[in-house]
């Protein structure tokens, strides 16, 4: 099931549930991981692409290892903010995926994650070509993870249900 914002993926985790990141690649996944409190992401693993069937076997494995509820899945949109073909693919992939595996998915937008991530691996941790190759897409899959992360808890309010019900109870008294 797609979802269509932080909060409705929130919503279909189970308590204690971790989220998945993914930034798809056309011949590896990086695979980024949240902590149970859904504050910070790790980059986790590196799937080289091979067979769909293998690579959902490879996720299915952390998906169960890890308890995982949910996933967000980069989607790489123009600059412009349209949708191209790196975005279709994503498509189809979320679609072949929901075959293999039901859980909730979010699709948040990925536009430079790789740039970024890739510009802070040569600039600040003067990483070789090569060593950048290893990590890049794992690494972009925690940037993307960790965007969606932070918009959900500065979009959540804790108290947000005990403010209605003080609302209501204000609404009375008039």
């Amino acid at each position: 099931m797609i979802c269509n914002d932080t909060q409705e993926l929130l919503r279909f985790l189970p308590p204690a549930a971790r989220v998945l990141g993914l930034d798809l690649g056309t011949k590896t996944i990086g695979v980024a991981l949240s902590d149970v409190g859904l504050q910070i992401a790790s980059p986790y693993e590196l799937i080289s692409r091979k067979k769909f069937s293998r690579d959902m076997a490879q996720l299915s494995s952390m998906i169960d290892k890890q308890n995982v509820g949910g996933i967000i899945i980069g989607f790489p949109r123009e600059l412009d903010g349209s949708i191209g073909k790196a975005c279709h693919r994503v498509y189809a992939f979320i679609d072949e995926m929901e075959k293999y595996i039901d859980l909730p998915v979010l699709m948040w937008d990925e536009r430079l994650s790789t740039n970024a991530v890739e510009r802070v691996l040569i600039d600040e941790v003067d990483m070789t070509r090569k060593r950048r190759a290893e990590v890049v897409d794992k690494t972009a899959a925690a940037y993307i993870l960790q965007g969606a992360l932070d918009h959900m808890n500065r979009h959540t309010d804790p108290g947000e249900n005990a403010e209605a019900d003080h609302d209501d109870i204000e609404g009375e008294e008039d």
